[in-house]
């Protein structure tokens, strides 16, 4: 799937892509300490194709994987100030894991972050913007 298309003009957001300690959709809880290390990564389109923009910052909080991107694709931006597009979500290669009654992600490798319209993690959204 592309980027939308539409009128050009970037936008700035914060937000969470991941959550820790909530169960996803797919079974998986990521713990605290899960993305040590993690570096700069590119911000997607629904995990694929070209970067539309860029991850200006990214580290663990309390609450989870905190990120400050910057969106360049024409129409992206303009569906992220309508609120169209409110979705974040992660790619990654697992490094360690528990099985229990949930898969609990303990050590990752962060390959990519990516805005979605429909997340894995319900709970991991954009909750602010600004033009930039």
């Amino acid at each position: 799937m592309r980027p939308p298309k539409a009128a050009a003009g970037g936008v700035r957001f914060a937000g969470y892509a991941a959550v820790f300690d909530a169960v996803d959709r797919g079974g998986d809880v990521v713990r605290r300490g899960a993305f040590s290390g993690a570096g700069k990564v590119p911000l997607l389109w629904q995990h694929m194709g070209a970067p539309v923009g860029e991850i200006e910052a990214i580290r663990e909080d309390a609450r989870g994987l905190r990120v400050i991107g910057r969106v360049e694709a024409p129409g992206l931006a303009e569906r992220l100030r309508a609120g169209a597009v409110t979705g974040l979500s992660f790619g990654y290669r697992v490094k360690e894991a528990r099985r229990g009654s949930v898969r609990e992600i303990t050590a990752l490798d962060l390959v990519e972050v990516s805005l979605v319209a429909s997340p894995m993690q319900p709970l991991a959204r954009v909750h602010a913007l600004a033009d930039k």
